[in-house]
């Protein structure tokens, strides 16, 4: 759990937490990393879950966009009072097998790399923002699809309130407007058309 220069903000809970970070808006992503850790274990080998996370801009503009707005309290009320536990928000990615191997990080199994994160309603606080990574496969559309059921090799729930979730989105957001403001002006600079 090194300082990270990409930190861009980090909420913790018990024995875990979630960091954003700014090292894909050139990639038209947002990262969240999310990490499990034991105190009680050696300096250096602390953490015992990792599940990065990659959302793509649209969707994430999208999520701040609820946030802004009211939807995502009123559809947190609204899921609270029925007892629905679908998630609010849910997005899939992962590495392919083939570029895994390119990386020459392939798995054993010879799979995909599937991550999952989800915002759901929380019971003892308002949300988890789960993140779950494990064996996947690549569909004919390019997409990593889990093949983990309900057993992911690595998992972390982070349980946040409306607040602590609400400081997550628009800290990241304010970032990442600031980047693409700066890269519009580089290229004013260089001459470009934009």
């Amino acid at each position: 759990m090194e300082d990270n220069n990409c930190q861009i903000i980090r909420k913790d809970a018990k024995n875990c937490f979630v960091e954003s970070l700014n090292d894909a808006f050139k990639i038209g992503k947002i990262h969240f990393n999310f990490a499990t850790y034991d105190l009680s274990r050696p300096s250096g080998s602390r953490q015992t879950n990792n599940v990065a996370i990659y959302i793509p801009v649209d969707e994430f503009m999208e999520l701040h966009r609820k946030l802004i707005c009211g939807q995502l309290n009123f559809i947190l009320n609204q899921k609270k009072k029925s007892g629905d536990s679908a998630p609010i928000y849910q997005t899939l990615g992962g590495t392919s097998a083939k570029r895994l191997k390119e990386m020459k990080k392939s798995r054993e199994d010879g799979k995909s790399v599937s991550r999952l994160a989800s915002i759901i309603v929380g019971q003892k606080s308002d949300f988890l923002f789960v993140a779950d990574s494990g064996p996947g496969e690549e569909n004919e559309k390019g997409l990593i699809v889990p093949k983990f059921g309900n057993k992911p090799e690595n998992h972390v729930a982070v349980s946040m309130t409306f607040d602590a979730l609400s400081e997550l989105i628009l800290v990241t957001h304010a970032h990442y407007q600031a980047w693409l403001c700066s890269m519009y002006v580089a290229r004013i600079k260089e001459g470009d058309k934009l």
